[in-house]
Formats: C-alpha cells, sequence, structure tokens
C-alpha cells in the first residue's frame, strides 16, 4: 500500500496549481474526486459526453441548490481521466465550489477538457489509488471525501479492485460508481460487490453513455446531499433514456 500512496508526494505538484482555488484549510461539506474513463472501450463520442455530462452537471441549478444547503455551503472539486494501471491525469486541480460563479467556471473548464490520458485497459484500481492520493493531500479540512468511478467496464489492469477499494474505505473515504451498461449490462452487480464502498456507497446506472447527462447530474447531487437525500431507488437499473439534446458547449477530445 505504501507503494500506491507514494503518489502523494508526486500529486503535490499538480495540486499547487489549485492552491488560489483552494486554501489550506478551506472547510467544504464534501471533497469529491470525480473520474473520466478513457479506456479502450471509450471512443471519442463517449468521452464527449463525459464531459458533456459533467459540465452540464455543475450549470446546473439543483446541483448549486444541493452545495448551498450545507453546512459549510462549498463543495470542493477534482477531476482525474485515467485508463491503464499506467495513465491518470489530473485535469482539474482541487477547486472550491460554493456558488453559481464558480460552479459555472468549473463548466467551462470542463467542456473545454481534451482527452490527455494514453489509451489502454481498464484499472478501476488504479483510478482509486490515484484518487485516495489526491484526498490524502488535498489543501482542504472537509467534512466528507469520495472518489466517483464512472467506467464502461471491469478492472482489468493493476491491483486487485477490491484491495483498492477496501484502502480507500479504511480512511474513511466513500467510493461511489456510474455503471455505464453499453459493454456489459450486468456492470452494475459488479460495482456493487467489487467496487463501491464506504458510508453511503452506492452505484447509479447509466444504459449507454445517452444517458451519462442525466445519470452523472443525479449522482453528483446525491454525493453533495448525503443524508440529507434519500433516494433508496437510486440503485435500480433505469430504462435508456431519450438521446439528450445537442451539446451545449465545443468539447475537444482525441480517436
Amino acid at each position: 500500500m505504501s507503494r500506491r500512496l507514494s503518489l502523494t508526494a508526486a500529486l503535490l505538484a499538480g495540486l499547487l496549481v489549485s492552491a488560489s482555488a483552494a486554501r489550506a484549510g478551506t472547510p467544504v461539506d464534501l471533497a469529491l474526486v470525480l473520474t473520466v474513463d478513457c479506456s479502450y472501450s471509450v471512443d471519442a463520442r463517449e468521452f464527449a459526453l463525459q464531459a458533456q455530462g459533467l459540465a452540464q452537471a455543475f450549470l446546473d441549478r439543483s446541483v448549486v441548490e444541493a452545495i448551498a444547503a450545507g453546512p459549510n455551503h462549498a463543495i470542493a472539486v477534482s477531476v482525474v481521466q485515467w485508463s491503464s494501471a499506467a495513465s491518470q491525469v489530473l485535469v482539474l486541480p482541487w477547486t472550491v465550489v460554493g456558488d453559481a460563479d464558480s460552479a459555472a467556471a468549473v463548466a467551462v473548464r470542463l467542456a473545454a477538457m481534451r482527452r490527455l490520458t494514453h489509451d489502454g485497459a481498464t484499472s478501476i484500481a488504479s483510478a482509486i489509488d490515484y484518487g485516495v492520493a489526491l484526498l490524502e493531500a488535498a489543501p482542504l479540512a472537509a467534512m466528507r471525501r469520495a472518489i466517483d468511478i464512472s467506467s464502461d467496464g471491469r478492472n482489468n489492469s493493476g491491483i486487485d479492485v477490491r484491495a483498492a477499494r477496501n484502502a480507500a474505505v479504511a480512511r474513511g473515504i466513500t467510493v461511489n460508481g456510474l455503471a455505464i451498461l453499453n459493454e456489459v449490462p450486468t456492470l452494475h452487480y459488479y460495482f456493487e460487490q467489487h467496487v463501491v464502498g464506504g458510508s453511503g456507497a452506492f452505484v447509479v446506472v447509466a444504459g449507454s453513455y445517452d444517458d451519462y447527462v442525466a445519470a452523472i447530474r443525479r449522482k453528483i447531487i446525491r454525493e453533495i446531499a448525503g443524508d440529507r437525500l434519500s433516494d433508496a431507488g437510486e440503485n435500480a437499473p433505469r430504462p435508456a433514456a431519450r438521446r439528450p439534446a445537442a451539446a451545449r458547449f465545443a468539447i475537444g477530445g482525441k480517436g
């Protein structure tokens, strides 16, 4: 475990970039690592839908209202792209979101996000480890800490994903999941058994990447609200939603 946590030192340089946005000791209700699957199974369109979904979530009034309803009226977010065990890229260092303006600023950055990882296998375990290192090094006073794993596949690279999950939970970190079922129709069961864990952990289901925009919004609201939101039916698979309207943003990406 010490080898994986040694990532913390390497990540500190990236975290310093966000010093103006997340000052040491900043009190927040939630420190949330959002992850973007960039493995071989994700094509350019599917990557763009992930970027679009994250950006639109931070423009959503319900998300901003959920943030405002917390005791500190603020959360901190970071965003990581990932694929194989050797490829994770921090694309949004820790940034505090406390109102509509700061949420919109995050949305602009996510809308412009380009695909920066190497194409590779699916290492959910390494994405969790990277998220743990980010949270352990975060310059924040967070009431809750969570890693948001979104993926369309099972862990097939790096260590056993359950070991990574258990290590995160042992540090008081919750791992939540968004299972995208276009590749593996039973992926949500795999997520429930192998990926998610910790206080209040849950899985949200998207039938395909076309459903991702709505699913990530629901997921982020639930993560922000925590115990304030009762949504016992969230884990149940949903029928495929209608294809979302044209993207509001021009989102770059590579094939």
